[in-house]
């Protein structure tokens, strides 16, 4: 089985071709349009019939990928408290992500 780790969004992500990964949102003007393309070029590892190939710190290797969607995550609630002094304090937050479907891993 072929598979990689990319980085993206300051996280890594272990992907194989056919998968369907959430991932921080692309800050790509393309992002907007689905089936768009897009490619990964931070490729740390890549590893195919049990031989790895590692980066220092990235391969020469891209990953292709289609856009399925925008969207945001569900709601984070943050809540602060602070006891006999009346402070508190509730704030929400959604994390805005972008569907991906891997294509291809181009070695």
């Amino acid at each position: 089985m072929k598979y990689a780790v990319i980085e993206t969004g300051g996280k890594q992500y272990r992907i194989a071709e056919g998968q369907t990964l959430n991932v921080e949102k692309l800050k790509q003007p393309s992002s907007k349009q689905k089936n768009q393309e897009v490619v990964f070029e931070k490729v740390l590892l890549v590893v195919d019939d049990g031989k790895a190939k590692i980066g220092q710190p990235f391969l020469d290797v891209k990953v292709k990928a289609k856009i399925l969607e925008d969207f945001k995550d569900k709601k984070v609630v943050i809540a602060k408290y602070k006891a006999k002094t009346g402070y508190s304090r509730r704030v929400g937050h959604r994390q805005p992500l972008t569907k991906v479907q891997i294509e291809k891993i181009e070695s």
